[in-house]
């Protein structure tokens, strides 16, 4: 059952209690390989279930439009702190909602329309907020793109500051959302300080590794870092950013008033817990339990022919085009959803295909790692991903024997985690 338990949801609303226990027992029964999700601890649950939900905070601690704020400005000031002193930063903001307003903030922050702003391309592993042509970023301003080389699926640093000297960024942005290899935010910040630009730092998939000491910090090298909470951090669904001193009070008005009203508080006091967390001595080794387990996800599937983007992995995500295998993304992720195994397709670089039928599977190893799945499990789940994938290869989903693999390949996932508790659950 769901914990904390359920008791006045369930007597005042039962469909929606029936529905969040259904939930809370998939995601139990689930290998969950989504990179962009995890499982929060009961204490993050507990916090974003409290009281908080009822305050509204318009303003920053100390300079609110609302009255009976002084306990919401101490949380906030406390998130704020544990937030500083975890990445060592000299600014934190903790009000954005989601990765994408904190991203829009930066471009309210220092750009006007039409300027120009250099990312990483969408189908080379970019995100939608740095200047896909479908979103605002990419209507307001004025994208430029680097890439991946196709013969290796890694960035060219020498190619990228080629674009920037050619382009001129006002902006640029290190970082992604499929990125399996370690990002050179020192490389980025030479490449901004020689072109005059600023350096955002989209860090939103690695907070975590960087908090544990499991991938290289931007702070120190970015003149901004966005990040969501959740992701390899842990926490709940929501977003700080980080900055020099220098920039801060650009950031703070680029948040309230420019994009925001009041602050989620009940998120904020998941996010204080989650950085409380972050910061123990047993957190680092779950980072570095997170790459341990994907690289060696990575080799196993290597052993099984499957191709892996840039070869493998430096971080929790890992890649799979699966153009050699003969079947979509999409199909193989239907396949292993009905075997137990949760993941997204995913373009991948040099994609022939379009987006929501793309060649590529994208997954990650945080939600694992925090169930307590080790480096030995490895193999036997890139076993049941090949199986899942040659069953989706042979017919479609109904056919009785492809079901029939999935439904085992299932159980079998099932038996595993059985042994493995997950927060949020208890039988």
């Amino acid at each position: 059952m769901h914990q904390p338990a359920l008791t006045h949801l369930a007597a005042a609303d039962p469909e929606v209690a029936r529905l969040a226990e259904a939930e809370a027992q998939r995601q139990f029964e689930k290998i969950r390989l989504i990179a962009s999700e995890n499982y929060v601890s009961t204490a993050v649950l507990e916090a974003t279930g409290t009281v908080f939900t009822n305050k509204y905070s318009e303003g920053y601690a100390g300079k609110r439009y609302y009255e009976g704020q002084q306990v919401v400005d101490q949380l906030e000031r406390l998130a704020i702190e544990r937030a500083k002193t975890l990445f060592g930063a000299e600014h934190a903001n903790v009000q954005p909602y989601s990765g994408s307003p904190a991203n829009l903030a930066v471009y309210l922050a220092f750009m006007n329309p039409g300027d120009t702003v250099l990312s990483m391309d969408l189908p080379m592993g970019g995100h939608l907020t740095h200047g896909s042509p479908v979103s605002a970023t990419g209507k307001w301003f004025r994208p430029t793109h680097y890439g991946v080389r196709q013969e290796t699926g890694r960035v060219d640093m020498n190619d990228v500051r080629e674009i920037a000297l050619r382009e001129r960024p006002r902006l640029i942005i290190a970082g992604g959302t499929a990125i399996p290899r370690t990002i050179d935010f020192a490389a980025f910040a030479e490449i901004a300080k020689e072109t005059g630009a600023i350096l955002l730092a989209d860090m939103a998939h690695i907070a975590g590794l960087v908090a544990g000491g499991a991938h290289p910090t931007p702070v120190g090298h970015a003149d901004v870092i966005s990040t969501t909470t959740h992701k390899t951090l842990r926490g709940p669904r929501g977003a700080m950013l980080l900055s020099t001193e220098e920039h801060a009070k650009a950031i703070d008005k680029a948040v309230f008033p420019g994009l925001q009203g009041g602050p989620h508080n009940h998120t904020t006091a998941g996010i204080a817990v989650a950085l409380a967390e972050a910061a123990k001595p047993s957190f680092r080794d779950y980072a570095a339990a997170i790459v341990a387990n994907a690289q060696a996800l990575a080799a196993a599937l290597l052993e099984r022919g499957f191709d892996l983007v840039s070869g493998g992995t430096d971080n929790h995500l890992l890649l799979i085009d699966l153009t050699n295998k003969g079947i979509t993304g999409k199909v193989a992720a239907k396949a292993l959803d009905a075997a137990g195994i949760e993941l997204n397709f995913n373009t991948v670089p040099f994609d022939t295909r379009r987006p929501f039928d793309p060649s590529g599977l994208r997954l990650g190893a945080a939600a694992i790692t925090t169930r307590g799945l080790r480096t030995e499990h490895m193999p036997a789940l890139a076993g049941w991903i090949e199986r899942a994938v040659l069953a989706a290869g042979r017919g479609p989903l109904d056919d009785a024997d492809v079901a029939k693999e999935l439904d085992a390949v299932a159980g079998e996932v099932r038996d595993l985690l059985d042994a493995f508790p997950m927060p949020g659950f208890s039988r």
